[in-house]
């Protein structure tokens, strides 16, 4: 039986759909699904439709990378001998030894995150077809076409689907029936394919090794091995499977139907690395892995369309559903992305789809059981992708999680946490063996491996290479997660060892050089540089800002979680609580900016990209304007000096360190440019801005624009810390009215408010903390309240907030509302 047209289920009036006219002409038009391990950009039209399917675990390398790597190093000299000579020539001013010194320390590269297969959709559409248009529901992560084909409507709908763990692609007919085609393709090698009427299977091997981009002398760049290496094999398998009422022929590797009223096409994978990630023994036998594949992909087309879609909806609707967000009037109905976004005038329905889109992206992007998302999210289709599309963590990992918890995504945080542990298994190696230190570290990249070395090849410029506290920042995520959700089981059992282990490494990576303070050396602010007292450029030096700040924040969270779970006398305890005090304060450069490093160095490039001396006041919390003004001040002509577009990731920490400093014009106005459409100008600055499918460009595309412009407008509306929850902290004029439900907020709270002509209309704190009653401050403009709240409890306050009145307090069910 025909199932009901698509145009009748899964949509809802508050549903916020996107729009395209046409089908995508190229990657950066396409529509992106993703169920946390598969993903797929989809292309739409007639003839031939493109579905690029991505699987999170196709990466190049092998398990033993990372200690591979170690061990060349290693073999090079490099070491605590050699980590001591490299600190002489810092501290002698010998800036050319100490980087040569420091690129010996440096590891090949992190691999990379590879394209799998190409699905291929053809319907033979005859003279007078009409593509009516596509969209992208961002409520349920549907991808919806219409085509008119004379007397008859086709529909297609694709989803990716995590109950199913599979891609699903449903074709309906009206008015008759239709031919289709399918095929599928990869860049990767081809080792196997099979089609029967059920449909295809391909088999493709992985590369054991992928050079970035950048590193050009790298003779081969994607290499190959010839089957199972060191206990692993690279082999990756996908099949799609189709249910169909129509006539189906097989002829080589072409699969076609004629005379169907519906299709329903199905695509799943299993690969070797999958296996690795999830810590399971990896099957030597090639072929169980297809029929791994093959049987996930049927296994879902049994369900039939109405079930596959009905679960994925119930899936994805209970993650996204709980927080949303409205800027303006606007929050559902269908939007025309070239019209009403890229070059539409209003500006708050444009922050209220970047919220909605970054949450729908990370979403989709990071599931529990799968790697984290990295800079391309799930999403890519190069072979050699820009910077590998890997987990750079220097910034881009750690602001692809900013807005996790506070958007309503906890559980997508969960892949990070699964890397950290891959992390600090390898780092341990080497923080002992290559710098002689306790506990474990991580640098600049990383990859699904957990290669923890510096990269480099030998000639990368230390400002990004050798930097040790990857690891560190990480850590903070840490702290997040327990300060939003309270779990202390959580901070026992997997935050508590993780930052211990870091901690570890800061305090014996942490040395006396006669300055009073305990300080870092070498230290490098990622990614600038400084110049030298000869104009020479330089990277390497003692104790920079964020060094500090970072190091700061992990002794501070520790404490703080030794307290909770009664370990207050953990030997590393006591060594922070003695290291604390000798650390570097914050310092000022001579016209009152933060300083970047320890001295006050003019910077080579006074409008780079990085705000890297600035993690203090964003997302670390140690500068506010109240607690400290002058900081909070130098913290301002910083980023006064910095300027403002570069590129869609640093637009959202400008607009994050704005919206803390209370800045709403400028934070507005530098969304408003990070959310321009990008026109490439090739006699001009190639700034940022947004693809025609809204992914955000540096140039090039980093989904960490997408991810961090999310956590960026909620900073706008809704903040929480230093024990205090904040609304309307940063709301520009332009933005009069809005609403948001269900924001997560440091403490256990969540929070609901709207506001009208700019004054709060109503405000509401939901006790989600797990047990007893506890106190929420809570602040709007000059008025801060306290409330006792109990779990399951909802209070509200706009009365108080706005007239100084008690607060009414009912309980209620946890979650619901007054």
């Amino acid at each position: 039986m025909l199932p009901t047209p698509h145009s009748r289920v899964g949509r809802r009036a508050d549903d916020l759909v996107l729009s395209w006219p046409r089908p995508a002409g190229s990657w950066s038009e396409a529509a992106a699904v993703g169920n946390g391990r598969l993903g797929a950009m989809v292309f739409g039209g007639v003839d031939r439709s493109r579905f690029q399917v991505n699987d999170a675990t196709v990466w190049s390398g092998t398990p033993d990378g990372p200690a591979a790597g170690l061990a060349e190093v290693l073999a090079g000299g490099a070491g605590p001998d050699r980590l001591a000579d490299l600190r002489s020539a810092i501290r002698a001013g010998d800036h050319r030894r100490a980087e040569a010194l420091a690129k010996s320390f440096q590891g090949r590269y992190s691999q990379e995150y590879l394209p799998f297969v190409d699905v291929w959709m053809s319907l033979d559409a005859g003279p007078g077809a009409a593509y009516r248009g596509r969209t992208l529901n961002l409520d349920t992560g549907v991808v919806s076409e219409e085509i008119a084909l004379g007397d008859r409507r086709v529909e297609r709908h694709t989803w990716a689907s995590r109950p199913a763990q599979a891609l699903c692609v449903w074709v309906t007919v009206e008015g008759g029936t239709v031919d289709l085609g399918v095929q599928m393709s990869s860049q990767l090698r081809v080792v196997h394919r099979a089609a029967d009427r059920a449909g295809l299977v391909l088999g493709v091997e992985v590369p054991v090794d992928g050079a970035p981009l950048h590193e050009k002398d790298v003779a081969e760049p994607l290499r190959y091995a010839q089957g199972a290496t060191g206990g692993y094999d690279p082999f990756a398998a996908a099949a799609v499977h189709v249910d169909t009422d129509g006539e189906v022929t097989v002829s080589g590797e072409a699969w076609q139907v004629s005379g169907a009223t519906y299709a329903l096409m199905t695509v799943s994978s299993a690969t070797g690395a999958a296996d690795a990630w999830a810590g399971r023994p990896a099957s030597a036998d090639r072929q169980e892995r297809l029929d791994a594949a093959a049987h996930l992909a049927a296994s879902a087309a049994s369900a039939g369309a109405d079930k596959l879609l009905r679960a994925h909806e119930a899936d994805l609707r209970a993650l996204l559903g709980a927080t949303r967000l409205a800027i303006g009037d606007r929050r559902a109905g269908t939007v025309d992305v070239q019209r009403d976004l890229l070059n539409g005038a209003d500006e708050q329905l444009v922050a209220t789809v970047i919220f909605q889109l970054g949450r729908y992206l990370l979403a989709s992007a990071s599931r529990p059981g799968g790697p984290p998302a990295n800079l391309q999210g799930l999403w890519n289709d190069d072979l050699r992708p820009a910077w590998s599309s890997n987990y750079t963590v220097n910034i881009n990992t750690q602001m692809n999680y900013w807005g996790a918890e506070s958007a309503g995504l906890s559980e997508c945080h969960e892949p990070l946490f699964d890397l950290l542990d891959r992390l600090a298994d390898n780092g341990r190696e080497v923080s002992l063996r290559l710098y002689g230190t306790r506990g474990w570290v991580t640098h600049h990249n990383t990859d699904v491996w957990g290669w923890a070395l510096p990269v480099g090849m030998g000639h990368g410029n230390p400002s990004w290479a050798n930097w040790m506290m990857g690891g560190v920042w990480l850590t903070q995520h840490i702290w997040d997660r327990y300060q939003y959700d309270q779990d202390l089981g959580f901070l026992r059992e997997r935050g508590w060892p993780l930052m211990r282990g870091c901690a570890e490494f800061c305090l014996d990576w942490l040395v006396d050089i006669g300055t009073g303070h305990l300080e870092t050396i070498p230290s490098t602010s990622p990614e600038n540089l400084f110049l030298t007292g000869e104009g020479a450029t330089a990277a390497l030096t003692y104790s920079t800002a964020m060094d500090i700040a970072l190091i700061r924040a992990l002794f501070t969270n520790l404490l703080d979680a030794a307290e909770l779970l009664g370990t207050q006398d953990d030997p590393v305890c006591t060594e922070i609580r003695a290291a604390l005090p000798r650390l570097r304060p914050p310092g000022l450069t001579r016209d009152g900016r933060l300083l970047e490093w320890a001295e006050d160095l003019p910077e080579q490039d006074p409008a780079h990209r990085h705000l890297s001396h600035l993690a203090g006041l964003y997302p670390l919390d140690q500068i506010d304007p109240e607690r400290t003004p002058e900081l909070a001040e130098a913290a301002a002509r910083s980023l006064d000096g910095r300027g403002n577009g570069v590129m869609g990731w640093s637009w959202a920490w400008k607009i994050a360190l704005r919206a803390r400093l209370g800045h709403a014009g400028t934070a507005r106005d530098l969304l408003l440019e990070a959310t321009r459409p990008f026109t490439p100008d090739p006699g001009g600055p190639q700034w940022g801005g947004l693809l025609p499918n809204l992914f955000s460009s540096g140039p090039p595309f980093q989904m960490d624009g997408n991810f961090g412009l999310m956590a960026a407008v909620l900073e706008m509306v809704v903040q929480s810390h230093g024990g205090v929850i904040r609304l309307l902290p940063a709301l520009p004029e332009t933005w009069p009215d809005g609403s948001v439900r269900g924001v997560r907020c440091r403490g256990g709270w969540i929070v609901d408010l709207a506001w009208e002509r700019g004054r709060l209309t109503s405000a509401t704190v939901r006790g989600a903390h797990t047990s007893g009653v506890r106190t929420a401050r809570v602040r709007w403009g000059a008025t801060t309240v306290e409330t006792a709240v109990a779990a399951g409890e909802e209070v509200r306050l706009e009365a108080a907030l706005t007239a100084g009145v008690p607060t009414e307090r009912s309980r209620t069910s946890r979650g619901s509302r007054t």
